[in-house]
């Protein structure tokens, strides 16, 4: 479990092919508080620990991705260069900064709008029609790992739904939600709430 409180940004350093894909990231984080099979939050995707080191760059862990999270996370943040929110697993008295977040990446959105709002941002992101129900205002979502309240939501006639965020100045500088461009695609976690609740319907109403 996750709270979608970055505690730092890496940089992709390499990528391999080996069957998976073996990822290295360059990090702050000191190796040796790093459990080898421990789970880190990567730009939201819950990915273990395989390999971790320091040389001359720094700090680095290494993680296997296979085919399937590379086809539901983000399309080109996979790459050597990358820049990812990084955030260790939540530890039972941790204080719950942001939501319960579960690092499973449930699909994809491409960021419409971008617009300075006093000293804030305000962000745009549409969603396809399958996650559009679980956006609601004053509720909870998680972009590329970040815990977010969502401002405003805008139903599309052709079932998609748009979503506003304010990005305080903050958030904006300390993660990677500061390099977002126009068209870019994003990873969406909704709401574990908004899940149970939809499947309780789902069964009260069969």
């Amino acid at each position: 479990m996750f709270t979608g409180i970055v505690t730092d940004i890496g940089i992709i350093r390499a990528v391999e092919l080996r069957g998976d894909t073996r990822i290295t990231i360059g990090c702050s984080y000191d190796p040796d508080r790093i459990e080898m099979g421990a789970s880190i939050a990567c730009s939201g995707c819950c990915l273990t620990v395989v390999a971790k080191g320091s040389d001359a760059d720094g700090h680095w862990f290494a993680v296997d991705a296979s085919a399937e999270t590379l086809a539901r996370t983000a399309s080109g943040m996979w790459l050597a260069g990358r820049r990812l929110n990084l955030e260790r697993a939540l530890k039972v008295g941790d204080e719950l900064g942001g939501h319960i977040v579960t690092g499973h990446v449930d699909g994809t959105g491409d960021v419409r709008g971008i617009r300075e709002d006093g000293g804030s941002h305000r962000l745009t992101i549409s969603v396809a029609a399958a996650l559009a129900p679980y956006m609601a205002a004053k509720g909870s979502v998680t972009v590329d790992g970040v815990s977010l309240t969502v401002n405003d939501v805008a139903d599309q006639p052709d079932g998609r739904a748009e979503f506003m965020l304010n990005i305080i100045p903050h958030t904006w500088a300390v993660t990677t939600l500061g390099g977002l461009q126009v068209g870019q695609s994003v990873n969406i976690e909704i709401d574990v709430l908004a899940r149970y609740l939809a499947r309780m319907r789902e069964v009260i109403g069969g």
